[in-house]
């Protein structure tokens, strides 16, 4: 059985308010927090805080149809919502070996709270969500905090945080970072309230309610059109995110508050935008706020060292494509079509880069080589540019350059950089009214970048025969330009870079060698050497076989030449458990695991290199 409530309570550490409508500030020992009404759910016997009651086999298994399409319960909703995150990062495949060789889903019953919380001088709210299992450790206090991976909603992160954090006895902390699929759809003027539901402008507080605008306006997509720069205050939601954590434990066991970071170990964690996240909350506690921080995979910039996200994605949106239809990658899954022939939009990139004078090859197979080596001396390997296949062939470079370049520009819906704006399409692409029945799943279902879901990414196309050319060459010269625009990108940019963690934090960096979107060269290698050239001194595992994916890992053929990187997480994990709660000295230094590829058949636990 579950129930809502409002809390009104005095709370330590936060700025909570009464009921909704009636909110009342209280003082806070951060003043950056500000809190809107508190959400609070019970998940016990057919409903729990890992799986929604749907278990392992649930989880992998198809969605079920909701009672009403049109309107679907914040329960339902709810359930939705952590299975399509759970979908979209772990590999839940009869192959991927997850609840028999590593991870597990137990039934976890308990209490969630949950509340939009503000960012000083932000537009739009995070969402944030605390997970209070009933077997909560009241004797080893434990919170971990996380952020969603990629641009997912709150539940983004819970195959990493949940799945480890709450069989543990730890409450877990979410926060959906400024991101999520709280879409807002100008055509009715509807958003989504607290509960995940759709509701009008003026009916409820929603995630997302940008400035008015006609109905032209299309879809208005929080992180991307917010008109704020959210990825900048990453570290402060996580941060945040914590702080609510504290005080919802404080809610729950009244007797024992208060729980600061001195009596309960926070721990964040994160993968993805979300392992850079943590990154970014690290480089901001220079009071023993964390006890620890594992980030897996992280989109982490450090100026100098490494290369901004926005850099090789946008250089990759344009040049993979063509590099992709050398001989070299003949085998490697996804870049190639039936058969074995290149995809033919691909070549057509090569023919396109010589006309423009790019490259100078007289046959496609001499410009798939030029363009293979200019790739190389950008930092690019081999073995990163071929799990980028998948990235490629599913057009994911440009559609996350299209958001970000927005999101860092700070525009609305209405204009969005190099001509492409979200619109609600019908099943041929075109645009068309939301599906009323797709509308009200967007919350559960939405990644929280289109296109997907029954909202396009359109625009910034011509008609020829390389259509996306142009939107992707408009999208990197506002990374190589020098105009005003160029220079509010590279400002906004610059804001997201990590800073320096205090010395004595024990951090892990766990991340695939194998990774095409976010490459080691770029990301976690910098970081790391930045921060032992400063006497840190993290732990860094480059995880041989593992990329970016491990929802992709179900594809046929990519899998066989992979591991999972969640194991090794988790791994990380149980170590720094180990070093807080039972005395084991924090290593200088872990040797990586000698992973091996899983192969055809299904996952065994001697793949993964783990002792």
């Amino acid at each position: 059985m579950k129930k809502s409530a409002c809390v009104s309570s005095l709370l330590i550490l936060l700025v909570l308010s009464a009921c909704a409508g009636n909110p009342v500030p209280k003082e806070s020992a951060m003043r950056d927090v500000d809190y809107g009404e508190v959400r609070v759910t019970d998940h016990r016997g057919q409903d729990d805080l890992l799986s929604a009651g749907l278990g392992l086999a649930g989880l992998a298994s198809t969605p079920r149809p909701f009672a009403d399409a049109l309107n679907p319960t914040a329960e339902e909703l709810r359930q939705r919502a952590i299975q399509t995150s759970w979908k979209g990062i772990a590999d839940l495949g009869p192959l991927g070996g997850y609840g028999t060789v590593y991870g597990g889903v137990p039934d976890v019953p308990g209490r969630e709270y949950q509340a939009f919380a503000r960012i000083p001088g932000a537009r739009a709210p995070h969402r944030v969500l605390l997970q209070v299992p009933d077997h909560f450790d009241r004797q080893k206090r434990c919170l971990v905090v996380t952020a969603s991976s990629g641009s997912r909603g709150i539940y983004g992160a819970i195959a990493l945080a949940g799945a480890w954090g709450l069989p543990h006895g730890c409450a877990v902390a979410y926060t959906d970072k400024g991101t999520g699929a709280g879409y807002f759809d100008y055509a009715d003027n509807s958003g989504v309230a607290l509960d995940g539901r759709r509701a009008k402008r003026g009916e409820a507080e929603l995630e997302f309610q940008p400035t008015p605008a006609p109905q032209s306006a299309g879809i208005a997509v929080k992180q991307m059109n917010s008109g704020d720069n959210p990825e900048a205050d990453w570290g402060r939601h996580v941060i945040q995110a914590a702080q609510f954590g504290l005080a919802m434990l404080d809610r729950a066991f009244p007797a024992e508050a208060p729980f600061t970071p001195q009596n309960t170990k926070i721990i964040a964690t994160g993968l993805s935008n979300g392992g850079g996240a943590v990154l970014q909350a690290a480089g901001l506690d220079h009071e023993h706020f964390f006890a620890g921080v594992v980030a897996l995979e992280p989109n982490v910039y450090v100026p100098v060292h490494g290369r901004a996200m926005y850099d090789y994605a946008t250089e990759a949106a344009i040049w993979l494509p063509c590099a992709l239809s050398a001989e070299h990658f003949a085998k490697v899954p996804l870049a190639r079509g039936p058969k074995g022939v290149p995809i033919p939009a691909w070549p057509l990139r090569c023919s396109s880069l010589r006309a423009q004078g790019k490259l100078s090859g007289n046959t496609a197979a001499e410009q798939a080589e030029q363009a293979r080596q200019y790739l190389h001396a950008r930092g690019w390997t081999d073995e990163a540019m071929s799990t980028a296949a998948s990235t490629t062939a599913f057009d994911l470079w440009r559609v996350i350059a299209a958001g970000y370049a927005s999101s860092y520009l700070r525009r609305g819906a209405g204009d969005m950089p190099c001509g492409f704006h979200y619109a609600a399409i019908d099943a041929k692409g075109l645009p068309a009214v939301a599906d009323p029945a797709t509308r009200a799943a967007w919350w559960a279902d939405g990644s929280g970048i289109p296109p997907g879901n029954g909202v396009g990414l359109l625009g910034g196309t011509s008609v020829s025969t390389d259509p996306t050319l142009i939107g992707n060459e408009c999208l990197r010269g506002l990374w190589t330009g020098d105009d005003h625009e160029s220079q509010a990108l590279h400002a906004s940019i610059a804001a997201t870079a990590a800073r320096l963690p205090r010395s004595d934090l024990p951090l892990w960096v766990v991340h695939g060698a194998s990774d095409g979107l976010l490459p080691t060269a770029f990301s976690s290698e910098p970081y790391v050497a930045w921060l032992r050239d400063e006497g840190r001194q993290p732990i860094y595992w480059k995880v041989p076989h593992a990329q970016h994916f491990d929802a992709f890992l179900v594809l046929p053929g990519f899998g066989d030449q992979h591991v999972p990187l969640l194991p090794y997480g988790y791994a990380a994990l149980d170590r720094l458990w180990a070093h807080l709660y039972d005395g084991a000295a924090w290593p200088a230094e872990v040797p990586t695991p000698a992973a091996q590829p899983r192969g055809a058949g299904a996952l065994e636990r001697s793949t993964l290199g783990l002792p």
